[in-house]
């Protein structure tokens, strides 16, 4: 009988080997069967176990400071098990949930195995959190356990329940101490076999236009799903992954954790207070990063300094989060000689559609389907076409895709409908099957009854020197309905004054269509999430209400009409 470490390691490797052949993966790929199955005991140990992999670096974390810490794949595997049998010892047990608030330490991706192993259900908390969003996570996520940063523990002061306290760092009076489970065994026993649908994580939404949602994956709709993740990256054995996301999200999950391990990578940090690009690519540099992934935020500030400087750059880059703007795949090309490869997925799914390696990119497009997903568009009646909501096929249910909302049952099947997963999202496929973002469907809006994609505004815009970010949506308007108007936040160098303004309206208006000209500008911060999304849903809401009286001018804000030669 085949071994479920055996099972998974054939899906593995029929990807590994196809890295760069898309149309047979995509034709022959076979998500595995899997009854029984526990990450960390069935793969992570087994590689821990196995030579050459068991002496190499499953985690390298470098400090701002200069310090490092290194963890090979057989010392995580013994610290987890040192951390599962702790928590054992403390009353946690198969089934409870545990709120994980901690920062890219180690000891996060030991409690992380640790909590497989024992078949805990994990809650990624980001630090960032405070007592109200801990008070939802405790009493929604019905938590039995919290495990925070020394530093964290006073948040908690004002979060009732009756859940086991335990922090890392300082001792705290009346919380566990962390580093008491160095004293532990070193081999872990399981109480009982990991069914493959037994539920693994919670996560909370960043909630970019409603309350966060409370998503509901198994031991294999994340662990096993970001087989797509690791294929879309093209991760292989022996790479140095570096990633740039903050614990909490279910992208640190993507490629700090699943992605890099399915693949027998290094998982590569730099920790930071304050983003410094140069600092960044030296230590890429000095470290031999050769995979990089970062969110579209972290791409644009890194255009803004001298690429050129990182003398050996990664072969294998990528962005996700949202969506990546043209001009920022331009200048990295140019400098890297390497392009930015897109790839779409979501909190509820792994990687969905991706550009992936050794296959042509498109301009504007985000890819084509990944192996294992059935990819369809469904137009505004329901019916199959080649633009409309970026749907997942639900006749053969892909491996990576969430169980649903938890205690939601509602909300589920309204996601679930009339046999696809719907994504909230909107895309246009070309005869290739590459499929372009156009934008969140609740984010798309008419203007003079011609529909308009913020996001393809945005890429425009980002074009102009002076822009570092944009953000665009509809302003009131008594004759049109609604205008297109961009919230920018400024480069280094340029004034938030008329006359930037003015450049920046001409420019929009030379590189769009008439119906799509920005006709609106305001100089701002751009409202995000924590977990770094643009709230467009706000930047809406403040033009309802700045803009009640359509006549009364609006303090900041700069209009076509204001520059008489851009008129007509």
């Amino acid at each position: 009988m085949t071994s479920p470490t055996d099972t998974f390691r054939a899906a593995r490797d029929f990807l590994l080997e196809r890295r760069d052949d898309y149309l047979r993966a995509a034709a022959e790929f076979e998500w595995p069967a899997l009854t029984h199955f526990n990450w960390a005991i069935d793969w992570f140990d087994a590689v821990a176990a196995a030579e050459p992999t068991a002496s190499r670096l499953a985690l390298w974390i470098v400090e701002e400071d200069g310090r490092e810490a290194r963890w090979t794949f057989a010392e995580m595997s013994r610290r987890s098990n040192q951390v599962a049998n702790w928590l054992r010892s403390n009353g946690v047990r198969r089934g409870d949930r545990l709120i994980l608030m901690l920062g890219n330490q180690g000891e996060l991706w030991e409690t992380i195995l640790a909590a497989m192993k024992l078949g805990v259900v994990l809650i990624p908390a980001s630090t960032l959190l405070g007592a109200a969003d801990l008070r939802d996570r405790v009493d929604r996520g019905r938590a039995a356990h919290v495990i925070v940063r020394d530093e964290d523990t006073a948040k908690f002061d004002d979060v009732p329940g009756d859940y086991t306290r335990i922090a890392v760092g300082e001792a705290r009076e009346g919380w566990l101490r962390f580093s008491d489970s160095n004293d532990a065994d070193t081999v872990f026993t399981a109480d009982a076999p990991t069914a493959a649908t037994d539920t693994f994580l919670l996560y909370f939404t960043s909630g970019t236009t409603a309350a966060p949602k409370l998503v509901q994956h198994t031991h294999v709709s994340y662990p096993v799903g970001h087989l797509s993740t690791m294929y879309w990256i093209g991760l292989e054995p022996g790479d140095v992954h570096l990633n740039i996301s903050s614990p909490g999200w279910a992208k640190h999950a993507w490629s700090n954790v699943f992605a890099p391990w399915n693949a027998e990578a290094t998982v590569f940090i730099v920790n930071y207070g304050r983003f410094d690009a140069g600092s960044l690519m030296a230590r890429m540099d000095r470290c031999g990063v050769t995979s990089f992934c970062a969110p579209p935020t972290v791409w644009r500030m890194l255009i803004q300094a001298d690429l050129t400087q990182l003398r050996t750059p990664p072969r294998k880059v990528v962005g996700a989060g949202e969506p990546l703007n043209p001009e920022v795949i331009e200048q990295v090309s140019r400098a890297w000689k390497v392009t930015i490869r897109d790839g779409f997925g979501q909190t509820e799914t792994s990687v969905l559609v991706a550009n992936t390696p050794g296959q042509e990119v498109r301009p504007g497009s985000m890819g084509r389907p990944l192996p294992g997903f059935g990819i369809a568009l469904v137009d505004a009646s329901g019916v199959p076409s080649d633009e409309g909501e970026i749907c997942v096929d639900l006749s053969r249910r892909p491996v990576g895709l969430m169980v649903g909302y938890a205690d939601d049952d509602e909300r589920t099947a309204e996601v679930m409908r009339d046999g696809f997963y719907h994504t909230g999202d909107v895309g246009s496929r070309d005869a290739d099957g590459y499929i372009t973002y156009v934008g969140r469907a609740d984010d798309v809006f008419k203007a003079s009854d011609y529909r308009i994609s913020p996001f393809e505004l945005e890429s425009v815009l980002i074009e102009h020197e002076a822009v570092a970010e944009a953000a665009v949506v509809p302003s009131p308007d008594p004759i049109r309905l609604s205008v297109p108007k961009a919230y920018v936040v400024l480069a280094a160098g340029h004034e938030p004054d008329a006359g930037t303004a003015r450049s920046i309206l001409a420019f929009a208006r030379e590189n769009l269509a008439p119906y799509k000209r920005i006709r609106r500008l305001e100089f701002a911060d751009l409202p995000k999430t924590i977990s770094g999304k643009i709230r467009r849903v706000e930047l809406r809401g403040r033009e309802h209400e700045v803009h009640a009286d359509p006549s009364a001018p609006v303090a900041g804000e700069y209009r076509e009409e204001d520059f008489p030669d851009l008129r007509g």
